[in-house]
């Protein structure tokens, strides 16, 4: 037992763990036994493959739009387990950004890493984060990603390739830098690329990192989501620059901004950052202009969002553009687009049953992970 009294903690670090040691173990639930899951990393492409012959890569792009698909469907299934009130904790979704993660992340190889922030889902299944043990990592059960410790701000795995997300705004830049720095000493032909949205380029980390990337010539990518709002505030009213990629030229880097609801132009632009970084080029801060679709939490109702805006750039939703894509080049009709959007709802539907089986976390694991 541990006692309070007035606010203030009256047990030692020593007295939690002797609670926790002496706590009878819960009966543990039978496993429950997982099917074989589509998402794995996507398929490495070779920086010598044309865009013009991936064009006409069936799997490559059908790769692309299941995933921007399973993206979409993930988190709205997410939207109405919390408004039921059956998954715990809070939300931060990306609905309408699903070409950024999705592209960038096609763009990487084996060994690359990706660092997220407090809206990390996308990224998170885009680089190819198991969805069973990322939906379990979101009802903050033992068999999540992160044990149930991380939940939906800080999931992770870097044995996919994701460093758990880090939720303070900018906190990842450095991180993702000092990554980067690793890479570079050690000879690694790695590449970092960091994920923020655009508020995170008002915080002093980003120029902070940008400025010691520039510097050592780090084999790192930042990637801006420009979704127009930092939470409610508009773009215009944090910066008078036009564009966030401007700022890059105080660093002495390349500065590109593309439009991110464009899958395809995402990935050609992010494959030749994410090269140039690793070969020696240094840092590039790429922009992608795209849209949140829905609030900045899941009470956020999105008044600040102007009527004919959000009608304006729902014509301009990643999914249905590269959807006409698709079926205008005879990549695939309509049955078959239908069909994948039905095996991604098995497939989440699949994780959501295992999630609500699945054993929670010992109350003992509460200390072991933990080191300062």
């Amino acid at each position: 037992k541990i006692e309070s009294s007035g606010g203030d903690l009256k047990a030692s670090t020593a007295q939690v763990r002797q609670t926790a040691d002496k706590a009878k173990p819960k009966e543990k639930k039978k496993p429950v036994e997982r099917a074989p899951q589509w998402t794995a990393a996507p398929r490495e492409v070779e920086p010598q493959t044309s865009l013009t012959e991936l064009k006409k890569d069936k799997t490559f792009l059908l790769d692309l739009y299941r995933r921007m698909v399973l993206i979409r469907h993930f988190e709205d299934r997410v939207k109405y387990l919390f408004l039921e009130g059956i998954m715990p904790g809070t939300i931060h979704q990306c609905q309408g950004q699903e070409s950024s993660a999705v592209g960038v992340c096609a763009a990487l190889r084996a060994g690359d890493i990706i660092t997220s922030t407090h809206r990390p889902h996308g990224h998170c299944i885009a680089r190819g984060l198991d969805v069973e043990a990322t939906m379990h990592e979101l009802f903050g059960k033992a068999t999540g990603c992160c044990k149930g410790k991380g939940g939906s701000m800080h999931m992770g795995d870097l044995d996919a390739g994701v460093l758990p997300a880090i939720a303070f705004v900018g906190g990842n830049i450095p991180v993702a830098t000092g990554m980067a720095m690793a890479y570079k000493m050690r000879g690694e032909p790695r590449v970092a690329v960091c994920f923020m949205g655009d508020g995170a380029t008002n915080e002093g980390t980003f120029h902070e990192a940008l400025n010691m990337a520039s510097l050592w010539d780090l084999p790192v990518v930042y990637v801006v989501e420009n979704n127009k709002y930092a939470a409610s505030t508009a773009v215009e009213l944090t910066m008078k620059v036009k564009k966030i990629s401007d700022r890059a030229s105080a660093y002495a880097m390349p500065g590109i901004t593309i439009d991110g609801n464009d899958v395809l132009t995402v990935f050609e632009t992010a494959r030749e950052a994410i090269e140039r970084a690793r070969s020696g080029g240094g840092p590039t801060l790429l922009e992608v202009e795209t849209y949140r679709l829905t609030g900045h939490s899941r009470r956020d109702p999105c008044h600040y969002q102007p009527e004919e805006e959000r009608k304006q750039m729902s014509e301009r939703d990643p999914i249905p553009r590269f959807e006409a894509w698709l079926t205008k080049q005879k990549i695939a009709d309509v049955e078959t687009l239908k069909q994948i959007g039905t095996d991604v709802d098995d497939q989440i539907e699949q994780a959501v049953n295992s999630a609500l089986a699945a054993a929670d976390p010992d109350p003992a694991e509460t200390i072991t992970d933990v080191f300062a």
